[in-house]
């Protein structure tokens, strides 16, 4: 299987993705056969905070039919954010997406959970991930958290560029999730897993990504 990713939004998302891939083929002796285009991450959020689907959409679709071109056989999103307009360009792909807001509602609920903390743009944190994850209860930051945790997360999406400070903020919002009843914390950003990790974290992470990333593989 051919896979195609709309990568760029942002770099350390795409890196994410790509050196995941690469491991999940080489775990199992498979060649990798993948290709990669580029959107825009400035773009991505100005068509995000402004909800215009349609514009992020036609991108989207011009992105795919290169994919299609090159031989890809399917398309992946490899940004949360990115998935707020999922629904209407699945509905005018060139490819099958491989959706991550689909494989994570079910992921949750055969783990059998019920209430999640979550992180990311603002948007994403607000809609608890475009209400994809119902019927599992999704808590957001509330107040100032919110839109710290949202800046935090543009700042480290546009850089792909950690730091000890944005790091700060995530903490903090994740373990002030935890201390009001969420059983984990989702990293609702792509970006999120370049500075957090649920090996390192004080505190439960679902790593959505990842469980992404996972299913991606079985087309391998």
């Amino acid at each position: 299987m051919h896979i195609g990713l709309i990568g760029g939004i942002g770099p350390a998302a795409t890196d994410f993705y790509y050196r995941k891939l690469i491991g999940a083929a080489a775990a199992i002796e498979k060649d990798l056969e993948l290709t990669i285009v580029h959107a825009d991450t400035s773009t991505l959020l100005a068509n995000l905070i402004g909800n215009n689907e349609a514009a992020q959409c036609a991108i989207y679709a011009t992105l795919t039919d290169r994919l299609a071109a090159a031989g890809a056989q399917n398309v992946v999103v490899t940004s949360i954010a990115g998935h707020f307009c999922i629904d209407r360009f699945t509905e005018i792909s060139a490819l099958p997406v491989i959706d991550l807001t689909k494989v994570l509602s079910s992921w949750l609920q055969e783990n059998g959970v019920q209430t999640v903390g979550i992180l990311g743009t603002e948007t994403v944190m607000s809609s608890a991930m475009y209400g994809k994850l119902a019927p599992v209860d999704v808590r957001a930051p509330v107040g100032d958290s919110l839109h710290q945790v949202h800046e935090a997360y543009i700042t480290l999406a546009r850089t792909g560029q950690p730091s000890d400070a944005l790091h700060k903020v995530f903490l903090e919002a994740g373990e002030r999730l935890i201390s009001d009843g969420a059983e984990a914390v989702l990293l609702g950003g792509t970006d999120l897993n370049a500075i957090m990790s649920p090996e390192t974290s004080p505190f439960p992470l679902v790593d959505c990504a990842s469980i992404h990333i996972e299913e991606i593989a079985r087309f391998i």
